[in-house]
């Protein structure tokens, strides 16, 4: 009976020290999840940063190919375009096979370059650096590093007729997701 106080003591001790030790391990285990997390961040930053490197020096290498690098847009691109956009393909949750979006493109010029303006509901919600080649107009956009959600749209339009223009956009999303649109740009009705 004399043992029976100090081994309850020494069980209560063992227990505490136990209680301590699986504390431990769980704040370690914590530290490593957000380590690992923060290295997955970074390592998708790096391969975004990886695809944009590539698609420039794509980019650099079709112009250099064509340069027939056109500086202003004729006056038969010049103005508002009426956009449907049709997704084809994607395996990002923000789009699905079938959407549909109706904007409105602006073409425009000015000394820095070529750009297309795109407005919906008459606010505008991206600029697209162009390159006007002679039978293909290339547009991307890039959001900057501070948005929340980081995308890349590339526009290839290589169907180019009088009153219609046809293509692709491709959009990539922060999470190297990417969903494909047909894109069809059509002149406004005159009233």
């Amino acid at each position: 009976m004399k043992h029976l106080p100090l081994l309850l003591i020494l069980a209560c001790i063992f227990i505490s020290c136990e209680n301590r030790k699986e504390q431990e391990l769980l704040k370690r285990e914590k530290a490593v999840i957000l380590k690992e997390e923060e290295f997955q961040k970074k390592e998708a930053d790096y391969n975004a940063l990886l695809s944009m490197r590539d698609s420039i020096f794509a980019l650099k290498d079709t112009i250099n190919k064509d340069t027939e690098l056109i500086t202003e847009w004729p006056e038969s691109l010049k103005g508002f375009w009426n956009s449907k956009m049709l997704c084809r393909e994607s395996n990002c949750s923000q789009y699905v096979i079938g959407d549909q979006r109706n904007e409105v493109w602006e073409f425009v010029s000015d000394s820095t370059g070529t750009y297309t303006n795109v407005l919906n509901n008459k606010k505008l919600v991206r600029v697209f650096k162009a390159k006007y080649l002679k039978d293909k107009i290339m547009l991307e956009f890039s959001s900057d590093s501070v948005s929340k959600n980081r995308v890349k749209i590339n526009v290839v339009l290589d169907d180019i007729k009088e009153n219609i223009i046809k293509g692709t956009q491709t959009i990539t999303g922060q999470d190297n997701c990417s969903a494909r649109f047909a894109v069809e740009l059509t002149l406004p009705q005159k009233k």
